[in-house]
């Protein structure tokens, strides 16, 4: 849904410089609120739980309905990795996202984005887990064993921005074993749940950090390969993930948005069944409940969580240097839970 933006032909200088400065990153003056162009699509981010051609099918049908609901188009934006997302936000190429944890925590915080809703998922869990994965065949089959010779295992994980696939693991269960997942073990790939599940059937891997979610999808696409594997650990609940919205959109289409979304897969009749088969290939999802930036807590707690073990149990040439870095970290947590207190629609 691509729309050539011929700004001169169409509307005047002084809307022309706001849209300008929307879609372009250019400043605007404090407090202003950018209202795109009915004809400018909005353009709608995916985290990459899957390929990014199949995360953008999952989505094409809702995100259908949402242009239709707001009366404008949406275009997609499915990327390969989290850190070609993450660059694409930071460069203003992003208006509406899909985001999980950290990345989600990072875009609200740094002043780009709102939280307007949160998925829920048919289970009625408050969050999903991380996993850690094997093959079920030994030798390299039990935790015990990954814990005390990591330099055996060949890691296939996530990346760093990903909560499940590297944030909770890295918190909850390598680094309390004294085990950086960046350098102790024989070799590493990074990817996606899907691609690091695959790689640890296939024998390129011997273990992968996954989700609960991610996984039970992986079971029903890939039964043979999922039959080779086992779940070796598994976290506390980590919270579902985020639909956000630029800062700049008008209060009034966050709501629409919000709306739209929150009543998405309830009603009843053809279309609510359409609607609830949707929501289903999308991670097994039952809908959206109304959220604000306040969902990030959590989030916000274990990121400042896993910087703090970081800083203690890191090389410093001097005990001040320690104190200054968690006197740092410390200060950018207060600073992130003051922003999270911003529930202003």
């Amino acid at each position: 849904m691509l729309v050539s933006l011929r700004f001169s032909a169409i509307f005047p200088a002084a809307f022309r410089a706001a849209a300008l400065a929307f879609f372009f990153g250019l400043p605007m003056a404090a407090g202003a609120q950018a209202t795109p162009p009915d004809n400018v699509p909005v353009r709608f981010g995916i985290l990459p739980l899957g390929g990014a051609f199949e995360s953008r099918s999952d989505w094409d049908p809702l995100l259908a309905e949402l242009s239709r609901a707001i009366n404008r188009p949406v275009s997609v934006l499915s990327v390969n990795s989290y850190e070609a997302l993450e660059q694409a936000i930071q460069r203003d190429e992003v208006d509406m996202a899909f985001l999980s944890g950290k990345m989600a925590l990072d875009a609200v915080t740094q002043r780009r984005m709102k939280v307007v809703a949160q998925v829920v998922r048919h289970d009625g869990l408050a969050g999903y887990r991380a996993l850690i994965l094997s093959r079920k065949t030994p030798p390299l089959n039990t935790l015990k064993n990954l814990l005390d010779q990591p330099d055996r295992w060949r890691l296939a994980r996530g990346e760093k921005q990903s909560v499940s696939g590297f944030i909770v693991p890295q918190l909850q269960l390598f680094l309390p074993n004294h085990i950086a997942m960046e350098t102790r073990f024989q070799s590493e790939i990074v990817g996606t749940h899907q691609t690091n599940a695959l790689a640890v059937a296939n024998s390129e891997a011997d273990v992968a950090t996954n989700n609960s979610a991610d996984f039970e999808r992986f079971k029903l696409r890939f039964p043979a390969e999922a039959g080779r594997l086992q779940v070796l650990w598994e976290s506390e609940l980590i919270p579902h993930a985020q639909i956000v919205v630029r800062r700049e959109y008008p209060a009034e289409l966050r709501t629409r948005v919000q709306a739209f979304l929150t009543a998405y897969g309830r009603g009843k009749g053809p279309r609510g069944d359409a609607e609830r088969v949707v929501l289903k290939s999308l991670h097994d999802l039952a809908g959206f409940v109304a959220a604000n930036n306040s969902s990030l807590q959590p989030a916000a707690k274990l990121a400042y969580q896993l910087a703090r073990q970081n800083a203690v149990t890191a090389q410093w040439v001097n005990d001040a240097a320690r104190q200054a870095r968690l006197q740092r970290i410390e200060s950018g947590y207060a600073e992130q839970v003051s922003v999270l207190k911003d529930v202003s629609p």
